[in-house]
């Protein structure tokens, strides 16, 4: 609260332990839950957060029953679907944050590798927030030109791993904790687009029932955000190889659901 007349913002910060709190809030954003540690995936969370969550559902559902949830604890599409069924909230009302993290790293990383502007890169990431996360080079452009022509195929697929790995490289930078900054920024620009409702596309861990041909999971996928929530799942054209890395990721989905009992 003390930063904020640094960016001319009237905002006013409460901090609490106290569900009343959020009482008829708009948006709560869901980030509860233990950190991975080095050497840990995503996955590895499943159990323990899944008990977080649960009760920080009843909270939340006892004083905001109405609102938009967006959800930031890992594993990421899982606990995104278990806040959906604990919540009873519509299915458009509760949204992952993953894809605009994942698509800012990639971002990032294909600007460091060309000594260029990220703002001069256009591209996407799908899938479930993890390994099997699908980073979209083939819907990649630098100043609309395809990014094949200013790099190969070996470069391209180094970025993609990266990007892939990115979590993980920054919990062993950190040891003790796992990565929240870019994280935020992600979840400040979703926020701001429903409130504004701006209808901004974004990619997020979206409830899809029929969308790409899967149903009843959470999964990432380009959706446009409004003052409902997910307003629409924008169904891109994708090439076979593409679909079949989405169709690994939603597998890898769907066995964590099962994981939890919740299929």
């Amino acid at each position: 609260m003390q930063a904020t007349p640094l960016y001319a913002s009237n905002c006013q910060i409460t901090g609490t332990n106290d569900y009343k709190d959020i009482k008829d809030s708009d948006i709560v954003v869901i980030a509860a839950g233990f950190a991975r540690k080095p050497g840990m995936s995503r996955t590895d969370l499943l159990d323990k957060n899944a008990v977080i969550i649960k009760e920080v559902c009843q909270g939340i559902k006892k004083y905001m029953p109405k609102g938009i949830a967006i959800v930031a604890t890992n594993p990421l599409d899982t606990i995104a679907y278990l806040a959906y069924k604990m919540l009873g909230f519509p299915h458009n009302k509760v949204i992952g944050m993953a894809g605009m993290l994942d698509t800012s790293r990639f971002k990032a990383f294909i600007a460091q590798k060309l000594k260029i502007s990220a703002n001069d890169v256009e591209t996407i990431v799908l899938g479930g927030h993890g390994k099997f996360m699908v980073p979209m080079p083939e819907h990649t452009q630098i100043k609309g030109k395809p990014i094949t022509n200013y790099l190969n195929p070996k470069e391209i697929e180094s970025l993609v791993k990266r990007t892939r790995n990115a979590g993980a490289e920054i919990v062993a930078l950190l040891k003790t904790g796992s990565a929240y900054y870019a994280a935020a920024a992600a979840i400040v620009d979703m926020i701001e687009a429903i409130l504004q409702d701006s209808k901004k596309i974004v990619p997020a861990s979206a409830y899809l029932n029929g969308e790409y041909g899967y149903t009843d999971m959470f999964i990432g996928v380009p959706v446009r955000l409004g003052k409902l929530g997910v307003e629409e799942v924008i169904e891109l054209e994708l090439a076979k190889n593409e679909k079949d890395l989405l169709d690994v990721s939603a597998r890898h989905v769907e066995k964590n659901k099962q994981l939890l009992g919740l299929s």
